[in-house]
Order: structure tokens, then C-alpha cells, then sequence
């Protein structure tokens, strides 16, 4: 009987289907959250309003996790990665963090190329060229289609209005 009960719950407890309800309980949190939107007086009778975009999400969240719950393998079939690199995973959540702090302090153009450039480190990649080839350049062309071209106001941080 012990057996039958400890396949049940390899079956059962795969990581297949423990990330798809942990991804089932963050969707019904954020589809609940997006019911507290504020709506301007009116836009109740609107087809699509600002609670309309995380409502769809909201939907498509919780049919993908349900999907996954219905057809999760166990570990053993499924192809999962066992062995997981922890030190990697701790120091990109350390580096997004440091990123939401410095997207206020230093803005968004030095924070992003910064990020960039601290996560390629983490991956690997040592070569100077590709570190600053890849990031700066690339937040920058970012930024000036942001800012010019689709007319989006980001902040420039406190710390270049400091010196203004």
C-alpha cells in the first residue's frame, strides 16, 4: 500500500504540476487584483477599459496553468533539469532588486545598461566588447524609440536631476 500511496504522490507532486499551481495561485491574485482598477465614471458601458488587458491575462493565466495541471508528467518523464544552479538564480533575483532601486536613482538608460551588463556577467560572458556592445547601444536605440518616437516619458532618475 506504501508504494501505491509514494507513486501517487511522485505523480502527483511533480514539478510539472507544483509550478502550474504556483502559477494558478499568481494568476487568481493578480486576476484579483486587477478588479480593484479604479474606472472612470463611464467606462463601465466601455468595450475595453484598463481592467480589460489583466482580465485577459488573468484568463489565459489560469487556462495555461489548469492545462498543465490536467497534463503534467512525472519528473521522470517529463525531461525536467535536476541538478539547478541556485548561486545563478540568487544573484539575477539580487540583480533585479538592485535594478528596481537604481531605476530611480540612476534612471532608466544607465540602470538598464547596467543590468544588462551585470546579467551577461553572471551568464558568462567576459569578452568587453560583447558586454558593452550589448548593452549600451542597445538601451539606448531603446530609449530613443520610447522617448521620441512612440512618445513615452520615462524618468531620468534622481540622480540626473541632481545635477540640473
Amino acid at each position: 500500500m506504501s508504494h501505491l500511496s509514494s507513486a501517487f504522490k511522485k505523480k502527483l507532486l511533480c514539478r510539472d504540476r507544483v509550478g502550474a499551481m504556483l502559477f494558478l495561485l499568481f494568476c487568481l491574485g493578480y486576476g484579483y487584483q486587477s478588479t480593484l482598477i479604479p474606472l472612470f465614471p463611464g467606462d463601465e458601458y466601455e468595450p475595453f477599459t484598463a481592467r480589460t488587458l489583466p482580465s485577459i491575462l488573468t484568463w489565459l493565466g489560469v487556462a495555461l496553468s489548469l492545462m498543465l495541471l490536467v497534463t503534467g508528467k512525472t519528473d521522470d518523464n517529463s525531461g525536467a533539469i535536476t541538478d539547478f544552479n541556485w548561486k545563478l538564480l540568487i544573484g539575477f533575483l539580487v540583480l533585479m532588486a538592485l535594478y528596481g532601486v537604481g531605476l530611480t536613482v540612476l534612471g532608466f538608460v544607465l540602470a538598464t545598461s547596467l543590468f544588462l551588463l551585470a546579467g551577461f556577467y553572471l551568464l558568462g560572458e567576459r569578452r568587453k566588447s560583447i558586454l558593452l556592445g550589448a548593452s549600451f547601444p542597445f538601451v539606448i536605440a531603446f530609449y530613443l524609440l520610447l522617448t521620441q518616437v512612440l512618445d513615452i516619458y520615462l524618468e531620468p532618475g534622481t540622480l540626473f536631476l541632481l545635477f540640473n
